[in-house]
């Protein structure tokens, strides 16, 4: 049956060299550029876009990590607590430093905690069954010498998903950013406990 495949295979092409419009086809090579190049095109750009991807997601979560050190400092020294800042206040103190990057409106959460010790310290995100649980997101800064957690969430959604969705640790194509600051509020002169 192969044999009989292999005859049948090289007797049209055999055809097809002796055809004046086959030997034309065969010597034609201005095609072959763009063919070569189509080929190689479509790696290369999947390629470069997930380099981007990469790195708009690298460069988010450092501006994303940047605001919360800053952000963060309110609450290190006492001006967060002394001027009655709500969660609602905190978070936009972090969105004013990154606006331009994020969807401030409903893509960032904000967890602060305060703590007894720094062993008793959780750092792992709240992720349940892929989604983000915000269910036990609170707002407590702390007093003078209070050990406080701040972390700061954000689902960055991930466009470039032909390589392997490898960027993604969320449904729906997202990427959990999280930045977090643990620290010993500074004794401000303000009252309240841990």
């Amino acid at each position: 049956m192969l044999n009989r495949i292999k005859n049948v295979i090289g007797e049209r092409c055999g055809a097809l060299k002796r055809s004046r419009l086959g030997r034309r086809f065969i010597k034609q090579q201005d095609g072959a550029a763009a063919v070569e190049f189509a080929l190689v095109a479509t790696p290369f750009l999947a390629l470069i876009f997930a380099i981007i991807e990469s790195a708009m997601v690298f460069f988010a979560g450092q501006s994303l990590e940047a605001a919360t050190a800053a952000a963060a400092r309110l609450i290190l020294t006492g001006q967060a607590q002394t001027t009655g800042y709500s969660a609602n206040d905190f978070k936009t103190q972090v969105c004013n430093r990154v606006a331009s990057l994020f969807d401030c409106s409903g893509g960032v959460y904000v967890d602060v905690k305060t703590y007894s010790n720094f062993t008793s310290v959780s750092s792992t995100p709240p992720v349940t069954n892929g989604k983000l649980d915000t269910s036990n997101m609170t707002y407590t800064p702390g007093g003078p010498g209070c050990i406080v957690k701040v972390a700061i969430y954000y689902q960055w959604p991930i466009y470039v998903s032909l390589l392997g969705n490898n960027l993604s640790n969320l449904n729906g194509n997202k990427r959990l950013l999280v930045a977090t600051s643990v620290f010993r509020n500074e004794p401000y002169g303000g009252t309240g406990g841990c």
